[in-house]
């Protein structure tokens, strides 16, 4: 009799996602969590996934243990129990290691862009073959007949060691997750080590410096705008629908693509999903078909309209993905004025980036809203603005409570 997986923190969104993968796939799932409502845990409930209080009762010889990277023997008492008891338990990031051994697998990292461009791989793969896929979004879809998955690739806390994808795209290697990382140097040898794992073909950035410097055992495919890589966007036509551009492989087009999405990043997360299927075999006529359904993923450039304006809703966090953001508005909407409203994302990543927040903010057309972290007694849009040219910097008070890493499980609900 197979045993029922226990998801310790199922409503993580990586958890949760995980959990409805393996549910799907026809495997028993329950999981543990605290009683606040998280958006995570409505497909759980309509899948009828058992969500139980946290309890050491919940710990059993018929469970396979699988806990939340944010839990600990200090901070949660199934972990503890487990480890006091002798129950072994998988990490999210261990068992996603070794689940993925049945299957083809694509992995996507890098420092910006990962979900979208999981996102946009998933929904080509699966509207082409039987796929399954999780992504960073806190979305997935499992079945157990298929022979490819496609997922989410984290570098923090070098998370993504214990996989050993058959492709993975790098978008980029940029600085962050300062509470964790020394360095651009530290973050380029996590990135170095895990595409040394990858086992038949990698696709990265070709105009980024670092990944120049990438080595892998697999072949390393560059792509990107210029003539030196191996896959080249060329013909681009940025219109308020989307792009419109063509890929061109070892001087041979392979084909006419749009993707309904919008900014310079985008064209460059399609072209690597191009690549990366033309080399693992697939019909480029298919691939260029569902390219054009993509409607985005969950937390990137969702749009809502609030009485006659646009509002434009991004997990942009970092000063390049700010960059970016501002890049794909315009093109959307390239006579509007451009309003940026900018809430800071964990204390450390805003005080080690504070000049490169302010020049990403310094582009942004009229008023640049930015928040204060009044318990921490520093005053970001203040500073913001004393380091660059930030215009009209409109002061938003509220009570910001950041979460320390070492005793609130909560600060990454990602996994």
């Amino acid at each position: 009799m197979s045993k029922t997986y226990h998801f310790i923190g199922i409503k993580g969104s990586g958890m949760s996602a995980l959990a409805l993968m393996l549910h799907q796939m026809g495997h028993k799932v329950q999981g543990s969590d605290v009683e606040k409502y998280y958006f995570t845990q409505r497909g759980l409930e309509q899948a009828g996934i058992p969500i139980l209080p946290f309890d050491e009762k919940n710990i059993t010889e018929d469970v396979e243990l699988i806990a939340g990277n944010a839990f600990r023997e200090d901070n949660n008492v199934e972990v503890a129990y487990a480890i006091k008891n002798g129950y072994s338990f998988k990490r999210y990031h261990e068992f996603l290691g070794h689940f993925m051994d049945q299957f083809t697998s694509f992995g996507v990292a890098g420092a910006h862009g990962k979900t979208s461009t999981t996102g946009l791989l998933s929904h080509v793969m699966k509207n082409i073959t039987d796929t399954s896929y999780l992504i960073g979004d806190g979305t997935g879809r499992g079945s157990a007949n298929a022979q490819y998955f496609v997922f989410e690739s984290d570098e923090y806390e070098r998370h993504f060691m214990p996989y050993h994808p058959a492709y993975s795209i790098i978008t980029n290697i940029d600085f962050d997750h300062p509470d964790y990382f020394t360095s651009i140097d530290d973050v380029f040898s996590a990135f170095d080590d895990y595409a040394k794992q990858v086992q038949k073909g990698l696709f990265v950035y070709g105009e980024d410096p670092h990944l120049r410097k990438i080595t892998a055992n697999a072949p390393i495919y560059y792509y990107g705008f210029e003539e030196n890589d191996d896959f080249i966007a060329t013909d681009i036509v940025r219109t308020t629908t989307g792009s419109n551009f063509k890929v061109k492989h070892d001087g041979q087009i392979l084909g006419e693509f749009h993707v309904p999405a919008y900014g310079r990043h985008n064209i460059l997360n399609a072209t690597a999903v191009i690549g990366n299927l033309y080399v693992a075999g697939f019909d480029m006529d298919l691939v260029a078909e569902h390219l054009k359904t993509f409607s985005g993923v969950k937390r990137r450039f969702t749009e809502k309209i609030i009485s006659g304006t646009v509002v434009i809703d991004d997990f942009a966090h970092h000063p390049t993905e700010i960059i970016a953001t501002l890049d794909a508005a315009r093109q959307k909407y390239p006579s509007k004025e451009i309003v940026a409203i900018f809430q800071p994302h964990t204390f450390t990543r805003t005080i080690a980036l504070l000049d490169e927040f302010a020049e990403a903010l310094s582009d942004a057309f009229g008023r640049m809203y930015a928040s204060e972290e009044e318990n921490r007694k520093i005053h970001t849009g203040r500073k913001l603005k004393s380091v660059k040219r930030v215009p009209d910097v409109k002061m938003s008070t509220y009570n910001y409570k950041p979460a320390m890493k070492r005793n609130l499980p909560y600060q990454r609900r990602n996994f």
